[in-house]
């Protein structure tokens, strides 16, 4: 099973790696765009919000998570691929402001659909004991799309935006390849069994009435949402503004723009892997996740209220990265297919990401007009504010599931008779 579980987690992990570079790609673009389209900042934040970073990723978790639950993981994973390289031909082939914005909302909703899928086959997929090393390895597969995209991007940048539509083409490709190896499969065992289950007791769960209608999933769902929507208030904000900000308050170049996100990606990518891999399944829980938070915290403390001068910039740059690897995505991906049973384990983590790249997306309209009005430092200090909120939550309420079978952690959550 392990070796099994270990090919079909990189398959897998490859929806991770085209959920951040389309991000990215978006991200390290988007002054190219605005001025090839000449577009007003309302426009570049109805570009963010309705991306794979915010509202478009939020409207496809809420649909492939009750998908995934009803119909089968593999259903996500034979066509969702399949919406996501409309969406990035659309985008490298835009013209114009309504075009663009179509192939961004298009490739945001087939990257919300694969994300809880994709971390709940992972995990039902997995052995106890590494659990955490699949889902790191998800997130070593997640990390390694910025830094992929922004070297390329780099690399492009003198060709301006058309630089930009090879960087999606690019994504095409990879997206074709994923389709490839993830439509070959085989169905979770947990949901064949959970399904056997239903068929043979004539239960028929309801997608969400079961959801809300227990306190145990009600409690997770709010302690899950103030770990992780808090984080990507920030995170998201950085995916698609970083370069943005970097330029524009930084006065970098986007050359200069794109290689630092590179060098941040790196961190994130190498801490994702030997950090929250290597160890997620070996280290206390709670210790760990404060480490990540208060590196995070700290790393906005300093870009906020020091500056952004190259020592505070290379700073920012490697604690961040560093956090965001071991921190509260990669927490939240583990703790979000560990606290729900089987029957609505998708459909939770659709409704929870639903909520968190909402938020992102309304966030992705008031963040720009934020840094214009009020400056980086009062958008900086709200995001700080964010960030201690999350550290909080998740050092006060961590969940005490390390080294235990799915089966086990729902029995003692939720009693015997719930599957």
């Amino acid at each position: 099973m392990t070796s099994k579980s270990n090919s079909s987690t990189w398959a897998v992990s490859l929806t991770n790696f085209l959920d951040s570079g389309s991000i990215v790609a978006g991200a390290s673009g988007l002054t190219l765009w605005t001025k090839y389209l000449k577009l007003n900042s309302l426009q570049v934040g109805w570009l963010g919000a309705l991306s794979a970073n915010a509202f478009g990723a939020a409207i496809g978790a809420l649909i492939g998570g009750h998908l995934s639950d009803k119909y089968g993981r593999k259903i996500i994973y034979t066509y969702d691929m399949l919406v996501y390289m409309l969406g990035t031909i659309i985008i490298a082939c835009s013209v114009n402001f309504p075009m663009l914005l179509t192939g961004f909302l298009i490739n945001g909703i087939a990257v919300g659909a694969g994300v809880p899928a994709s971390w709940t086959y992972i995990s039902e997929t997995s052995a106890d004991n590494n659990r955490a090393k699949n889902i790191g390895i998800s997130q070593f597969v997640w990390s390694l799309g910025p830094v992929v995209i922004f070297v390329c991007g780099t690399l492009l940048s003198p060709l301006g935006v058309n630089g930009n539509r090879i960087l999606f083409l690019l994504l095409t490709v990879i997206a074709f390849i994923a389709w490839l190896l993830q439509k070959r499969l085989d169905e979770s065992e947990q949901w064949l069994e959970q399904k056997k289950h239903e068929q043979e007791s004539g239960e028929k769960p309801h997608p969400y009435k079961d959801l809300f209608s227990n306190s145990v999933s009600v409690k997770s769902i709010l302690f899950l949402i103030g770990v992780y929507l808090f984080w990507n208030l920030v995170s998201g904000a950085m995916g698609f503004f970083m370069p943005y900000v970097y330029e524009t308050v930084g006065n970098l170049s986007n050359m200069q723009a794109n290689i630092l996100q590179a060098l941040l990606w790196a961190f994130t990518a190498l801490s994702g892997y030997f950090g929250f891999a290597l160890n997620g399944d070996k280290w206390n829980h709670r210790v760990f996740f404060f480490t990540g938070a208060a590196m995070a915290l700290i790393s906005w403390i300093i870009l906020t209220y020091i500056g952004m001068g190259w020592p505070a910039l290379i700073t920012f740059v490697v604690l961040w990265g560093i956090s965001a690897g071991i921190g509260a995505q990669a927490w939240y991906a583990l703790w979000a297919t560990e606290l729900f049973p089987t029957k609505y384990r998708a459909g939770a983590q659709g409704f929870m990401f639903f909520a968190v790249r909402g938020s992102a997306g309304i966030w992705s309209i008031i963040f720009p007009a934020i840094l214009t009005g009020m400056g980086f430092k009062a958008a900086g200090s709200l995001m700080i504010v964010f960030l201690i909120i999350s550290l909080a939550i998740g050092t006060i309420w961590t969940p005490a599931t390390r080294g235990k079978s799915l089966d086990e952690i729902t029995k003692e959550r939720y009693g015997s008779d719930e599957r």
